[in-house]
């Protein structure tokens, strides 16, 4: 099984960066992608970005390409989520995931058996 603990969640001006940050420990090596969900009040958990452990194949919603960033670093068992020119509509609480060992989708919040807790991420109008 995979353990995750996040970070690097806050508040933030419209228009500004951060950084979360995703620690995965266990059986990180049977997970073959991570992925990158939020959930903002009074709506459904949605994708937001993934990236495979192997090959670093990304994915991304539409409503962050291009300001949004997934990388992993294998050596240090971590996934970041580089975020920039944020928006306030990116106000949500913000979850890493971990698939297990075979792939599914990686857009579906059902292709993950792995969930951190959770940090909040505020962007300010």
């Amino acid at each position: 099984q995979v353990q995750l603990v996040e970070s690097g969640g806050g508040l933030v001006q419209a228009g500004g960066s951060l950084r979360l940050s995703c620690a995965a420990s266990g059986r990180t090596f049977s997970s073959y992608a991570m992925g990158w969900f939020r959930q903002a009040a009074g709506k459904e958990r949605e994708f937001v970005a993934a990236i495979t452990w192997s090959a670093g194949n990304t994915d991304y919603a539409d409503s962050v390409k291009g300001r949004f960033t997934i990388s992993r670093d294998n050596a240090k068992n971590t996934v970041s989520l580089q975020m920039n020119s944020l928006k306030p509509e990116d106000t949500a609480v913000y979850y890493c995931a971990a698939m297990g060992p075979r792939l599914y989708n990686m857009r579906t919040v059902r292709g993950y058996a792995y969930w951190g807790q959770g940090t909040q991420v505020t962007v300010s109008s």
